[in-house]
């Protein structure tokens, strides 16, 4: 007889506010339902309520992990709506700094992954290369989480040492390759876990519309440092990661693959750091009426940005659309058929973001 589990929204095992409805014949899932927005935060309402500079401060509190992106895709619409050009060191330093980001994201969500399926070794060995990568930008930006970089037309903070910032990124990419990548990609006991679980073929990714390292672990390759460039990706050669099995392992591999990219692509940004000023203009940034639309690839897949002004000193309009308010919905696809014990691991395989979400 078929029964359904509540789990959430708040919950022991759940850090964020959102419901998971699971319908099981005996272990086999048969449905399953995700609600999020219940804790919806009108962000975007109050970015319409602060003057542009006040809204980018505002605007880095949609998500403490990829809170660099966020204001780096803000600052671009409101650029191409001023039709500001960003310094050549500055859009540099905005790049350097997404990748950093890049790399903190994932290595969180690589240590959650391993604390859920019970390898606590893995779990405090990603933990301690995540707390070096904070250290770092915490050196960079004064700040280990929101680290106030971005402004309208530039950067706030200048690199002021870039070959100990490669010395540092080296030697995180030395662990990542001989701790981290071995374990996720060879340990019998991790892929044994992985493999076949949770799996979302490409038919499915293109048809659930699903972004970022979702949609490339399903053999999508689209990634908008590649589809719409921006930043210093066309100088640095940037090279896209997929696999084509679409299962949790999968996910894995090129979250893993992604990070040892974004080594390469911080070490090569730093080495060609132009010189020149950090910023466009000094003082408070005058917007004329218009709108414009800025995409970038978050850690979690594409973020778009909707920006409006109607010339005065606030934004007229402010949408925001986040990579996992699109790939939360594809935990149906990924889930049905599975076993109930496996449904942590495959809603973590997604990194879901209810913060983003709920934003």
């Amino acid at each position: 007889m078929p029964f359904t589990i509540p789990i959430g929204p708040f919950h022991p095992a759940l850090e964020e506010a959102y419901k998971v409805r699971v319908r099981c014949a005996a272990e086999t899932v048969e449905q399953v339902n995700v609600t999020v927005g219940f804790c919806c935060r009108g962000i975007e309402l109050l970015a319409q309520r602060r003057n542009w500079v006040q809204a980018v401060t505002l605007i880095e509190r949609v998500c403490g992990i990829c809170s660099n992106v966020h204001t780096t895709t803000l600052c671009r619409a409101i650029e191409i709506v001023a039709g500001i050009e960003v310094p050549a060191r500055a859009v540099y330093i905005r790049t350097i700094m997404c990748e950093l980001e890049r790399i903190h994201s994932h290595l969180l969500w690589a240590g959650l992954a391993a604390e859920y399926m019970g390898f606590r070794t893995l779990y405090m060995e990603v933990f301690t290369l995540r707390e070096r990568i904070m250290d770092l930008l915490e050196r960079m930006s004064g700040n280990r989480v929101h680290y106030g970089m971005n402004r309208i037309g530039g950067v706030n903070r200048d690199i002021a040492e870039p070959a100990r910032v490669i010395e540092d990124v080296e030697a995180i990419r030395a662990a990542i390759e001989k701790q981290l990548v071995p374990a996720f990609l060879h340990n019998p006991t991790v892929t044994s876990r992985m493999a076949g679980v949770g799996i979302l073929s490409r038919e499915q990714a293109i048809e659930w519309g699903v972004v970022g390292p979702v949609a490339r672990a399903s053999g999508v390759d689209t990634d908008i440092r590649s589809d719409f460039s921006h930043g210093a990706y066309s100088d640095l050669g940037f090279r896209i990661v997929t696999r084509p099995e679409g299962d949790v392992q999968a996910r894995v591999v090129v979250r893993a693959l992604e990070l040892l990219e974004s080594v390469r692509l911080v070490t090569e940004a730093l080495r060609r750091l132009p010189l020149g000023p950090l910023c466009a203009f000094e003082g408070v940034p005058v917007i004329p009426p218009g709108e414009a639309i800025a995409r970038a690839e978050a850690p979690r897949g594409e973020v778009i940005y909707y920006v409006a002004s109607d010339g005065g000193e606030c934004p007229a309009r402010v949408k925001i659309r986040t990579p996992s308010f699109v790939n939360i919905p594809a935990l149906e696809a990924m889930t049905v058929g599975q076993q109930l014990g496996n449904v942590p691991l495959i809603q973590a395989s997604v990194d879901p973001c209810i913060s983003c979400t709920d934003r």
